[in-house]
Protein backbone atom coordinates (compact mmCIF):
# COMPACT_ATOMS: atom_id res chain seq x y z
CA UNK A 1 0.00 0.00 0.00
CA UNK A 2 1.60 3.21 -1.21
CA UNK A 3 2.43 6.29 1.47
CA UNK A 4 0.63 9.68 0.91
CA UNK A 5 3.07 12.15 1.33
CA UNK A 6 3.25 15.73 2.01
CA UNK A 7 3.49 16.03 -2.21
CA UNK A 8 -0.09 15.01 -3.27
CA UNK A 9 2.22 13.73 -6.16
CA UNK A 10 4.54 11.88 -4.91
CA UNK A 11 3.75 8.55 -3.31
CA UNK A 12 6.08 5.96 -1.26
CA UNK A 13 5.83 2.11 -1.62
CA UNK A 14 7.60 -1.02 -0.33
CA UNK A 15 9.64 -2.43 -3.74
CA UNK A 16 8.62 -5.94 -4.72
CA UNK A 17 10.65 -8.56 -6.85
CA UNK A 18 9.08 -6.67 -9.52
CA UNK A 19 10.93 -3.70 -9.35
CA UNK A 20 14.27 -5.80 -9.18
CA UNK A 21 14.96 -4.09 -13.23
CA UNK A 22 13.57 -0.40 -12.12
CA UNK A 23 15.86 -1.01 -8.75
CA UNK A 24 18.64 -1.88 -10.66
CA UNK A 25 18.21 0.96 -13.70
CA UNK A 26 18.27 3.31 -10.49
CA UNK A 27 21.35 1.73 -9.19
CA UNK A 28 23.52 2.37 -12.16
CA UNK A 29 21.66 5.81 -12.63
CA UNK A 30 23.47 6.94 -9.46
CA UNK A 31 26.58 5.05 -9.89
CA UNK A 32 27.07 7.36 -13.32
CA UNK A 33 26.35 10.20 -11.50
CA UNK A 34 28.68 9.18 -8.79
CA UNK A 35 31.14 8.24 -11.66
CA UNK A 36 31.19 4.74 -10.05
CA UNK A 37 29.73 2.85 -12.86
CA UNK A 38 32.67 0.95 -13.30
CA UNK A 39 32.31 -0.66 -9.61
CA UNK A 40 28.34 -1.66 -10.49
CA UNK A 41 28.47 -5.49 -11.17
CA UNK A 42 24.76 -5.77 -9.40
CA UNK A 43 22.47 -8.12 -11.95
CA UNK A 44 18.92 -8.00 -11.64
CA UNK A 45 18.68 -12.52 -10.67
CA UNK A 46 21.55 -11.07 -7.97
CA UNK A 47 19.26 -8.12 -6.43
CA UNK A 48 16.09 -10.77 -6.43
CA UNK A 49 17.74 -12.92 -4.03
CA UNK A 50 19.31 -10.37 -1.98
CA UNK A 51 16.32 -8.02 -1.35
CA UNK A 52 13.75 -10.13 -2.00
CA UNK A 53 14.91 -14.00 -1.31
CA UNK A 54 14.63 -16.31 1.64
CA UNK A 55 17.06 -13.69 3.70
CA UNK A 56 16.21 -10.20 2.18
CA UNK A 57 19.22 -8.39 3.52
CA UNK A 58 18.11 -4.81 2.81
CA UNK A 59 14.75 -3.80 1.46
CA UNK A 60 13.80 -0.47 -0.58
CA UNK A 61 11.12 1.63 -1.49
CA UNK A 62 9.86 2.86 -4.61
CA UNK A 63 8.92 6.86 -5.12
CA UNK A 64 6.06 7.65 -7.96
CA UNK A 65 5.49 11.37 -8.64
CA UNK A 66 2.28 11.11 -10.84
CA UNK A 67 2.31 7.46 -10.96
CA UNK A 68 5.47 6.80 -12.31
CA UNK A 69 8.65 5.68 -10.49
CA UNK A 70 11.63 8.55 -10.13
CA UNK A 71 13.18 7.93 -6.73
CA UNK A 72 14.01 5.07 -4.71
CA UNK A 73 15.75 4.48 -1.22
CA UNK A 74 17.67 1.37 -0.63
CA UNK A 75 18.24 0.63 3.62
CA UNK A 76 19.06 -2.01 6.54
CA UNK A 77 18.74 -2.05 9.88
CA UNK A 78 22.41 -1.99 12.14
CA UNK A 79 22.59 -1.69 15.43
CA UNK A 80 24.18 0.24 17.87
CA UNK A 81 26.13 -1.06 21.17
CA UNK A 82 26.12 2.35 22.55
CA UNK A 83 22.75 2.79 22.38
CA UNK A 84 21.43 -0.84 22.64
CA UNK A 85 19.24 -0.35 19.83
CA UNK A 86 18.92 -0.85 16.16
CA UNK A 87 19.29 2.10 13.55
CA UNK A 88 18.54 2.40 9.86
CA UNK A 89 21.20 2.49 7.50
CA UNK A 90 20.61 4.01 4.20
CA UNK A 91 22.96 2.60 1.88
CA UNK A 92 21.13 4.74 -1.44
CA UNK A 93 19.00 7.26 -1.86
CA UNK A 94 18.25 8.64 -5.51
CA UNK A 95 16.08 11.23 -7.47
CA UNK A 96 16.45 11.28 -11.02
CA UNK A 97 17.55 14.71 -11.98
CA UNK A 98 14.83 15.75 -13.78
CA UNK A 99 12.46 15.27 -10.39
CA UNK A 100 15.20 17.41 -8.65
CA UNK A 101 14.43 20.57 -6.78
CA UNK A 102 10.71 19.31 -6.08
CA UNK A 103 11.51 18.16 -1.99
CA UNK A 104 11.25 14.16 -3.10
CA UNK A 105 14.90 13.59 -1.08
CA UNK A 106 13.15 15.29 2.07
CA UNK A 107 10.40 13.19 1.67
CA UNK A 108 12.43 10.33 1.23
CA UNK A 109 14.49 10.84 4.26
CA UNK A 110 11.33 11.71 6.18
CA UNK A 111 9.85 8.46 5.64
CA UNK A 112 12.92 6.71 6.81
CA UNK A 113 13.34 9.20 9.84
CA UNK A 114 9.55 8.34 10.63
CA UNK A 115 9.73 4.23 9.88
CA UNK A 116 13.52 4.49 12.47
CA UNK A 117 10.95 6.33 14.94
CA UNK A 118 8.15 3.63 14.42
CA UNK A 119 10.86 0.57 15.18
CA UNK A 120 12.19 2.02 18.28
CA UNK A 121 15.62 2.60 15.54
CA UNK A 122 18.46 5.29 17.58
CA UNK A 123 19.54 6.91 14.54
CA UNK A 124 19.65 7.31 11.04
CA UNK A 125 22.59 7.41 8.85
CA UNK A 126 24.66 7.32 5.64
CA UNK A 127 27.70 8.35 3.81
CA UNK A 128 28.58 10.56 1.73
CA UNK A 129 31.25 11.33 -0.69
CA UNK A 130 33.63 13.93 0.31
CA UNK A 131 33.23 15.82 -2.93
CA UNK A 132 29.46 16.17 -3.56
CA UNK A 133 28.99 19.48 -1.75
CA UNK A 134 25.14 20.34 -2.72
CA UNK A 135 24.17 16.58 -0.89
CA UNK A 136 26.52 17.52 2.03
CA UNK A 137 24.97 20.74 1.86
CA UNK A 138 21.45 19.80 1.33
CA UNK A 139 22.17 17.09 4.44
CA UNK A 140 23.23 19.12 7.05
CA UNK A 141 20.59 21.13 6.19
CA UNK A 142 18.02 18.98 7.70
CA UNK A 143 19.73 18.74 10.64
CA UNK A 144 22.48 15.77 9.70
CA UNK A 145 26.14 16.60 11.59
CA UNK A 146 29.27 14.62 9.31
CA UNK A 147 30.99 11.85 11.59
CA UNK A 148 34.74 13.59 10.55
CA UNK A 149 36.34 11.55 13.78
CA UNK A 150 35.38 8.42 11.74
CA UNK A 151 37.17 6.47 8.97
CA UNK A 152 35.52 3.98 7.25
CA UNK A 153 37.36 0.63 6.32
CA UNK A 154 36.34 -2.22 3.74
CA UNK A 155 38.15 -5.43 2.79
CA UNK A 156 37.11 -7.12 -0.02
CA UNK A 157 38.14 -9.45 -2.91
CA UNK A 158 41.22 -10.76 -2.65
CA UNK A 159 41.75 -9.27 0.53
CA UNK A 160 38.54 -10.07 2.21
CA UNK A 161 39.72 -14.00 1.12
CA UNK A 162 42.99 -13.62 3.08
CA UNK A 163 41.17 -12.12 6.00
CA UNK A 164 38.88 -15.43 6.35
CA UNK A 165 41.88 -17.28 6.37
CA UNK A 166 42.70 -15.98 9.52
CA UNK A 167 40.03 -17.88 11.48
Amino acid sequence: MPTQTRNPHFTIRPATINDAGLILRFIRELADYEKLLHEVIADEATLKQSLFGETPYAKVVIGEYNGVAVSFALYFHNFSTFLGRPGIYLEDLYVQPTMRGKGLGKILLGYLASLAIELNCGRLEWWVLDWNKPAIDFYQSLGAQPMDEWTVNRVTGQALGKLAKQL
